[in-house]
């Protein structure tokens, strides 16, 4: 039997449907391509934005036209199934609480599901799901339900399995990672989930997945020093005005932000911070952009991801007031976009001549080979024969497209993972 696994949105969505595959494949399934003519295929979807919602009803399309049974589950499914069902030719719609029984669903088995980490390099970690903010332009809590947290056996469990089946790194993701451990009794938190993991397991690297500013604590920080935590986290803006901040209910400051990005980068060096930004957010005019501009030229980012307000139903934000056309909207990120290219630029010039550990992920057609280091970079190097999965240090030599490039200075060559 063949299956497809079609998946939009965040890592959360993406570390899930790495256990669907992984599973299947176990039963003996083949994991093929949409063009292969699967027997099923499952459609993961997202409706953080409107476009998120168009790509997710597009897949749908794709898949009942290439005959698939198609199943669909994910936050777009959850929170506006009555447009899915609208859709003929589809099979299934599953609760996002229950997608992991789509497994046994297909395949008629009652067995148990092994959380396997799939056919990445750097897996992905699902150690929380849910929500417990109340930020005003955002449908997740909505589809996700309240903050829950992977209990700590379970977490270093997956983590030892992951390491047993030779990979070097894990990827630690949950829809809100700065609540994890606030549920459990007794109580914890993310600084030490942390440090049971450096503990317990001997992955080379751990990296963090988004984190809210406010979470950030001098814990954390002295963690972010550790070398195997990778030299890497993502903070979201979302604005760099505090009118704007308080309209979207983000409950920090402008201040707020600068201040812990700027210790976070005076005690750990090199570290790439990454952020997130939202353009055209109602009541967001030219002084209020501009104060955002003005906030993100002033931090030492690597990069940024940037989106245009999406107005969602059953969100505040959607009955705000002063509403942004799609042309200012468009016109701001390409400006936010031209300063994120000459950040990114920037910050890839600060690691010439500078060596790196990477974790091949790709090998490409010329001979070479395309990891990621721990500070979140693309680096392309002479293939070598090291296979995917492989941890290598890498000298940096210059700057190539949109990715570094080096080469190795070591001639160990690591076992592929299983």
């Amino acid at each position: 039997m063949k299956v497809s696994v079609l998946t939009l949105g965040c890592r959360v969505n993406q570390s899930e449907s790495d256990i669907i595959e992984g599973n299947l494949k176990e039963f003996g399934w083949s994991v093929v391509d949409l063009s292969e003519h699967p027997d099923y295929c499952i459609v993961n979807t997202c409706t953080v934005t409107a476009k998120s919602d168009y790509q997710s009803r597009q897949l749908i399309r794709r898949a009942v036209r290439a005959g698939a049974k198609v199943i669909v589950t994910g936050c777009y499914s959850q929170l506006r199934s009555e447009e899915i069902k609208n859709i003929q030719g589809v099979f299934r719609i599953v609760n996002n609480n229950n997608k992991l029984s789509i497994i046994n669903m297909i395949v008629n088995n009652c067995a148990s599901i092994a959380f396997t980490s799939g056919s990445r390099s750097r897996p992905y970690l699902k150690i929380q799901d849910g929500c417990n903010l109340s930020c005003t332009y955002c449908t997740v809590p909505l589809a996700r339900g309240k903050s829950r947290s992977l209990g700590t056996l379970e977490v270093i469990q997956r983590a030892r399995e992951i390491e047993a089946a030779g990979y070097h790194e894990i990827v630690l993701t949950g829809i809100h990672l700065g609540s994890y451990g606030y549920d459990l009794k007794p109580k914890s938190k993310l600084s030490g989930i942390l440090k049971t993991l450096l503990n317990k397991t001997k992955l080379k690297r751990i990296r963090l997945s988004s984190i809210e500013i406010k979470e950030i604590d001098n814990e954390l920080i002295e963690l972010l020093q550790e070398e195997r935590i990778c030299k890497h986290i993502h903070l979201p803006l979302q604005s760099g005005d505090d009118v704007i901040l308080r309209l979207m209910n983000r409950m920090y400051s402008s201040k707020d932000y600068l201040s812990t990005v700027e210790n976070i980068i005076k005690k750990v060096s090199d570290i790439a911070v990454g952020t997130d930004v939202i353009v055209g957010f109602p009541g967001e005019g030219d002084r209020e952009f501009k104060n955002t501009k003005r906030l993100l030229d002033s931090l030492p980012i690597a990069y940024m991801h940037i989106f245009p307000f999406s107005p969602r139903p059953n969100t505040l934000a959607y009955k705000l007031a002063d509403q942004n056309t799609s042309s200012v909207k468009s016109e701001r990120l390409n400006e936010l976009k031209a300063l994120s290219d000459r950040k990114r630029m920037a910050y890839m010039v600060s690691q010439v001549n500078k060596t790196l550990d990477v974790i091949i992920e790709e090998k490409g057609t010329d001979h070479t080979s395309l990891g990621t280091s721990s500070n979140y970079l693309k680096v392309r190097m002479p293939s070598n024969g090291y296979p995917k999965g492989a941890f290598v240090r890498v000298r940096i030599s210059g700057i190539e497209e949109n990715s570094l490039r080096g080469d190795s200075i070591e001639n160990e060559k690591h076992v592929d993972f299983k």
